[in-house]
């Protein structure tokens, strides 16, 4: 059987790989498993070859681009694989056995793997000097079904019983696809629409453009681009000129197809290759069929995702004729008075709409997803995410929990545990989670705040209320440096108190982990700090009354669940350093109570942001130099730990070694994920001290990492990184008396939009400003974690474009939710079912958000 550490990565890994690991900006816990089985293999002495894996793979996570991501998690896939290959028993041969099971969609590239040597799989080495275009359907995204699609009633009906006539190779593909049933295709989301209404002159086409032209074929047949390599190619003339039409399969159909003589219609992008201007895999239909407007010609047609350009003509027209005659089945869930007063579309003429726009519809808008169709169907995914955050919040308030016994003497003790007077934010948002705390309610707070803003002091604070009343506090962080700090920080500011606080970690010698457990168990350790060891089994709690979960984002609902589940209706308090705009917070965090640290400290001095690129390293070294002088310390922080053949980028080992040499009189330090956590500490501990002077690190110094004496603060490959992560990296300088600088260095892989979106850093210190600016640039999917809180995912609603029409959704949904608190109400039945169905039963998770 699979060994332990790998078990718990093989169904993560097995959904991704599926998807060819598509979906990897959209999965969340997925840094939290690596680190746990990491974690486990280094306990366990697992084979050397299985921790390098992890640990590549989880520092990949950490903060390289998602390229970087999907190569190290490849490896690690196979590497699931071959030991569940190797796992099952061979049947009896005298020759070795063929895995009988098909690898995973991204890995079937790879050879078979034989059991039971399991060695890896090579991969295929790539056609040299190819320079034939690329079919544009290898880049498109996957099919997508909407948010909102309903899962039971007619639409339901799967398609091979629907009476549609539908082509059985069509049939195939869309099974494979995940399409099965009649209401997955007439909710499928086009991904962008072409205008069709008029016909280009051969020479009006414009090269990266899409045009529709008509000509006459003067020429068709195969065409050898090199040895062994054949595509078929058709010559398309008008009064004004040719262009070429390449097709890269090839066989006797395809003359058939294209008649010499015939006049056709053809549709695509218009390239400039050596062969000259060309389509590649266009889309083509005899002129004589257009004559009049129809599905596919003379007027706005849909462009579908996942489907190649000359698959494009049938998905439509089997999305057509469902769209006409299947609308009348759709019950609309959102009651017409609402439809009414917004001016909205019924659902069934938005589904129409959305495969047939009108004549007048604004091209631009449709492409942006922002015509009236698509405004109908963003309001039901906000609509019904609000109006079931709404539901949770109530199911939260209305169940009994802790009523902690909060007097003025409590806290004023409280606050006198800090060494310093608190800011006005810190005030009211402590006085805000003690009146929560007092009630007998659950509190459910989100304590928002900008690097630096002090949320530590704050859940501080409300630790000593919780540990004054005879409660037990748990507070658990990503990483074993930040559990590891938090332990420090809190042991220091409890110590009046006589508060035990124990450190709860998967790292460590046995004996000392035994102790921390059974000291939090027994309640003689009124704290427990830690990371996700916190929620493993055999961890257990004397009283636990209060839950501190630091970076919230960086856990899955159900970790925070199971923590929370420790104890009976525990009060939570969830923490996060990515600011969100407020907006925003109160439609993905509808259900919480927000709390917002919208000042810094006193002292805090700004931090100075340069972009520059590689050439202009000197000038770093010559800022860092001067910093170092000055007795102060410097990070300099690469994408990667070692060297990779997979991408060109610097890397943390090699980068150490260059610095030592250009800095000999300097101690220079390397601290990354993969090291082990006594070596981790020990290397933090000597920077903390000033014994290290320039520390090269990872992302692993991300969140949490407090040196007042380090001003300087050096990303490589700055591009790599999203501009919230980068604000919190810079956030690492500058926490002291003395002014912070942060050098962004960067190839400029991404052009000049990664320059642009760079620069952002150079123009605001403000994160709230940054975070707003990384959500429009990455989307809501890779920013919020929308899977991560479990609430539904949005397809066609974007939360940093459409926040008025969010907070419309909200209030409508909330005037729902205030009049009907349990829609009992008959004309709310639709209602009920479209939350069951949307939700899926995700809202039974309102106790940890």
């Amino acid at each position: 059987m699979l060994r332990s550490h790998l078990t718990r990565l093989a169904a993560p890994l097995r959904f991704l790989a599926q998807r060819d690991f598509r979906a990897l900006g959209r999965v969340r816990g997925l840094t939290g498993l690596l680190e746990a089985s990491l974690q486990e293999a280094r306990a366990a002495g697992a084979p050397v070859g299985d921790v390098r894996l992890l640990a590549d793979a989880l520092e990949a996570t950490r903060g390289a681009s998602l390229q970087a991501q999907t190569t190290a998690l490849r490896r690690l896939a196979e590497r699931v694989q071959a030991e569940a290959a190797a796992s099952r028993p061979a049947a009896p041969a005298p020759t070795p056995v063929v895995v009988a099971e098909p690898l995973p969609r991204p890995l079937a590239r790879h050879k078979a793997v034989a059991v039971p040597a399991a060695p890896r799989a090579a991969r295929p080495k790539k056609a040299r000097n190819s320079k034939a275009p690329i079919p544009e359907a290898e880049a498109a995204p996957e099919p997508r079904t909407l948010s909102i699609a309903p899962r039971a009633g007619p639409l339901a009906v799967p398609l091979r019983r629907s009476g549609v006539r539908i082509n059985p190779r069509l049939l195939v593909a869309l099974e494979k696809k995940g399409l099965t049933r009649v209401g997955d295709i007439l909710f499928l989301l086009p991904r962008g629409y072409e205008d069709r209404r008029r016909l280009s002159t051969l020479r009006e086409l414009v090269p990266g453009v899409r045009g529709v032209t008509v000509g006459t074929v003067r020429a068709a047949g195969e065409v050898s681009l090199r040895p062994g390599r054949r595509v078929f190619r058709a010559v398309l003339s008008d009064f004004t000129g040719s262009i070429a039409l390449t097709y890269f399969q090839t066989g006797p159909w395809m003359k058939g197809r294209f008649p010499l003589g015939q006049r056709l219609i053809v549709s695509g992008e218009l390239r400039v290759s050596p062969a000259g201007r060309e389509m590649v895999h266009p889309e083509v239909e005899p002129a004589e069929e257009a004559q009049t407007p129809g599905v596919h010609f003379g007027r706005i047609v849909p462009l579908y995702p996942g489907f190649e350009r000359h698959e494009q003509r049938q998905i439509r027209a089997l999305a057509h004729g469902i769209a006409r005659d299947a609308s009348a089945a759709v019950t609309d869930p959102v009651p017409a008075p609402v439809l009414r007063r917004l001016g909205l579309l019924s659902l069934p003429e938005a589904l129409a709409r959305l495969h047939s726009p009108l004549d007048d519809d604004d091209l631009a808008a449709l492409d942006a997803h922002q015509g009236p169709a698509h405004r109908r169907l963003a309001f039901d995914e906000l609509f019904f995410l609000h109006l079931g955050l709404a539901l949770r919040r109530q199911g939260v308030k209305t169940s009994p929990g802790v009523a902690f016994r909060v007097d003025e003497e409590r806290l004023s003790r409280a606050r006198g545990l800090l060494p310093f007077r608190p800011t006005r934010a810190q005030e009211r948002a402590f006085a805000e989670i003690a009146r929560d705390m007092g009630r007998p309610q659950p509190m459910y707070r989100l304590l928002q705040g900008d690097v630096g803003s002090g949320k530590t002091a704050v859940a501080a604070m409300a630790a000593a209320l919780a540990v004054q009343d005879g409660w037990q506090v748990a507070l658990m962080a990503p990483t074993e440096i930040l559990a590891s700090q938090h332990s420090v920080t809190l042991g220091r500011l409890l110590k009046p108190l006589g508060i035990e606080v124990a450190l709860v970690t998967g790292a460590g010698p046995a004996a000392e982990r035994r102790r921390a457990r059974a000291h939090v168990a027994s309640g003689k350790a009124a704290v427990a700090i830690g990371t996700q060891a916190l929620i493993q089994e055999g961890a257990s709690f004397h009283r636990l009354g209060l839950v501190l979960i630091d970076e919230q984002h960086r856990f899955g609902v159900l970790q925070r669940q199971a923590l929370a589940g420790k104890g009976p209706r525990p009060d939570v308090l969830v923490m996060t350093a990515t600011p969100i705009p407020r907006t925003l917070a109160m439609t993905l965090y509808g259900d919480l109570d927000l709390s917002v640290l919208d000042e810094l400290p006193p002292g805090r001095t700004p931090i100075t942001t340069r972009v520059l690129a590689a050439k202009d390293r000197p000038r770093v070294w010559s800022a860092l130099a001067a910093e170092l002088a000055r007795g102060h310390q410097g990070y300099v922080l690469y994408p990667l730990v070692e060297a990779s053949e997979k991408v060109d980028l610097l890397d943390a080992t090699r980068g150490a070694t260059e610095l030592q040499a250009a800095f000999p009189k300097a101690r220079v330090q390397l601290l990354h994920g993969q090291m082990g956590p006594a070596e981790k500490d020990e290397t933090m501990e000597a920077f903390r001290r000033g014994e290290v002077q320039i520390l090269v690190c990872t992302t692993v110094v991300e969140v949490g990492v407090d040196v007042a004496n380090a001003t300087v603060m050096v990303v490589e490959s700055a591009e790599r990184f999203g501009l919230s992560q980068l604000h919190q990296l810079r956030g690492r300088v500058g926490r002291g008396t003395a002014p912070g600088q942060c050098f962004l260095v960067s190839g400029f892989t991404g052009g000049l939009d990664a320059l642009a979106r760079l620069r952002i850093l150079e123009e605001t210190g403000d994160g709230f400003v940054v975070a707003q600016r990384d959500l429009e640039i990455r989307g809501q999917g890779e920013f919020l974690g929308t899977r991560q809180s479990g609430v539904p995912e949005l397809a066609v609603a974007n939360l940093g474009r459409d926040q008025a029409l969010s907070a419309v959704a909200a209030e409508e949904a909330r005037s729902i939710a205030e009049a009907d608190p349990t829609l009992a109400w008959p004309e709310h039945a639709p209602l009920v079912r479209a939350l069951e169905e949307r939700w899926e039963g995700r809202l039974a998770l309102a106790s940890v958000g």
